[in-house]
């Protein structure tokens, strides 16, 4: 049995993110979830000076030791203006300086979720640019627009197009 790292990437304890992602995860057939908050990795926000004077976080490692004992992640990434979530990226940064390789070469499905139109395209856009970079080998994505009008916890995705998407992404991801 896979064992799948499944992450919202947002700190927010009711976010929409998460609650997607722990769904797609229980998608998936013989595949144990490993959900994980972002808040058990809180750490300083990232900076030279502060490396330099205090060491890096043992949190940051601890969040590289989840990742690698993963046989794949699914993460969906919640958008703040367009980008990461602070809190997600600061999470990078500290574990970049660790192993820039953070993702491990994992197979990963990206999602994306948001009440708006676009469902978190923006943020998506950057991810699948920038994952590569840190050891991302992003199998599929999928973003889902206007969560709460697409999306319910009984249900799931209730919009049969975007059903359709996801679960052909799902079912790439669930291949690797």
């Amino acid at each position: 049995m896979k064992q799948i790292l499944v992450l919202g990437a947002s700190n927010s304890r009711q976010s929409i993110n998460k609650t997607f992602a722990t769904w797609a995860a229980s998608r998936l057939a013989d595949a144990e979830a490993l959900i994980v908050d972002l808040n058990d990795f809180e750490m300083p926000l990232f900076g030279v000076d502060r490396q330099k004077r205090d060491g890096i976080p043992t949190r940051a490692q601890q969040f590289i030791d989840v990742i690698s004992s993963s046989n794949g992640i699914i993460l969906s990434l919640a958008e703040h203006n367009g980008s990461y979530t602070t809190a997600f990226k600061n999470i990078i940064d500290w574990s970049t300086r660790i192993d820039k390789s953070i993702w491990q070469m994992k197979p990963m499905l990206l999602l994306s979720t948001a009440p708006g139109l676009r469902g978190g395209k923006s943020v998506m856009e950057t991810a699948l640019m920038s994952f590569p970079h840190w050891g991302g080998k992003i199998i599929s994505s999928f973003s889902l627009p206007s969560f709460n009008e697409n999306f319910n916890v009984n249900d799931g995705i209730v919009n049969p197009e975007y059903s359709t998407a996801f679960n052909q992404a799902l079912d790439l991801f669930q291949k690797s």
